[in-house]
């Protein structure tokens, strides 16, 4: 029961702030358009300082007022073959809520993935295998603050990487 509770509790802000993400920027990768106080209260929910209706509230009230708003785009991927992954602040920490953004990436063949370190201290990506060993098929060398490394994949499968100097923070790219 406290592992669903854990679950929701992490996977409600991490899917708000994707939707915010999306809803943010038309390129899917500004994280610094998403106003502070919202990030911090996704935050303060993953950490319990506010509770859930506390966390809904702020949500529904953004909502209302069109401040953010939800509906469906249509994305020709045929003409836009980029997407990006943030770290974001609190990956470095196990207890954090600081999954990639987004934590599954589904994307078409031939679309170039950039991931960007949004915090300080080094990050990696390392690519892995169905059973988590490390593979050599995207392997980035130490991403400091800023730093940038991108992979084009050109065929479908799921592709599973990992940071190996946080091994906790995992991350998924889907290609159709």
């Amino acid at each position: 029961m406290i592992m669903k509770y854990m679950s929701l509790k992490t996977g409600i802000p991490v899917v708000m702030f994707s939707i915010l993400l999306v809803s943010g920027s038309a390129n899917f990768a500004n994280a610094e358009t998403i106003p502070v106080w919202i990030k911090n209260n996704a935050l303060w929910y993953g950490q319990g300082d506010i509770s859930e209706s506390e966390f809904l509230n702020a949500i529904k009230f953004l909502i209302e007022n069109d401040i953010l708003v939800i509906g469906t785009t249509d994305v020709n991927f045929a003409e836009n073959l980029d997407a990006a992954i943030i770290i974001p602040n609190g990956n470095s920490d196990v207890a954090g809520v600081g999954f990639y953004l987004p934590l599954n990436l589904e994307i078409p063949i031939n679309t170039k993935v950039t991931w960007t370190n949004g915090v300080s201290g080094p990050h990696n990506i390392q690519s892995q295998d169905e059973v988590g060993n490390v593979i050599d098929l995207f392997n980035s060398p130490p991403l400091n603050t800023g730093d940038k490394f991108e992979f084009i994949f050109e065929e479908s499968g799921i592709y599973n990487y990992y940071c190996s100097f946080h091994p906790w923070r995992v991350g998924v790219v889907t290609v159709k």
